[in-house]
């Protein structure tokens, strides 16, 4: 038992120590939305490309951020907060949205889950879009819905271009989306692709990822 008293202790004097400095905790006020690059990152810090390895380096010794390779750049990697890692951190940020789009390539499973899952923690609206929708909604994330009681009306999947509107907090749930509209002023959820592995398992877990993501964000955001 002293042991394990004595580990925590040095692990909350690590975070601590680690979000010290006001790079870091910038760092961490970034990503309490959505992964970045460190590319992004970079951009958005203005630091040299050598000092922002070392923050994520201290971020990552502290069990704060990891590494997610991208599935559209296997060259690119994104940074997330460790799950449950600063529960009691957390920046309280306060955002205001007229309606949360989420957008994937298809508009087929994790769009279309996010939303649905949104419309159950938040009164802010939802709407969900792909770069380039399907014909119909994937029968894993109609299912893994199912399963979770999650109601998932069965429409046919939307295209960005004629469901973004003025006022729209987007979030990205693929890398390909986010990959493919640098431009889209978007918070990105790197989100793997259920349908590509197209196992049960795999919608279940992007079910999982999503629903805590949605429950991290929901308090933040409030109606426009």
């Amino acid at each position: 038992m002293k042991t394990e008293q004595s580990a925590a202790f040095r692990q909350r004097v690590a975070m601590h120590s680690a979000l010290a400095d006001a790079a870091r905790l910038r760092i961490v006020d970034l990503l309490a939305l959505g992964d970045l690059s460190p590319s992004e990152l970079q951009s958005e810090l203005g630091v040299a490309s050598n000092l922002l390895s070392h923050h994520l380096r201290t971020l990552e010794e502290a069990g704060i951020v990891v590494r997610q390779r991208s599935e559209a750049d296997r060259r690119r990697s994104y940074i997330h907060l460790v799950r449950g890692g600063l529960d009691h951190l957390m920046p309280g940020m306060e955002h205001r949205a007229r309606r949360v789009l989420f957008v994937c390539t298809r508009n087929s499973a994790r769009s279309q889950l996010a939303a649905a899952l949104w419309r159950q923690a938040s009164a802010v609206p939802s709407e969900s879009a792909g770069t380039h929708p399907a014909d119909r909604i994937a029968g894993g994330a109609l299912a893994v819905a199912a399963r979770r009681g999650l109601p998932l009306p069965e429409v046919a999947p939307q295209r960005l271009d004629q469901v973004q509107a003025e006022g729209d907090f987007v979030v990205t749930v693929c890398d390909n989306a986010h990959e493919e509209i640098p431009g889209l002023h978007a918070v990105h959820w790197s989100i793997p692709d259920p349908v590509r592995v197209g196992t049960p398992a795999a919608f279940e877990d992007a079910y999982e990822l999503l629903a805590h993501r949605v429950a991290d964000l929901a308090p933040r955001l409030v109606a426009a």
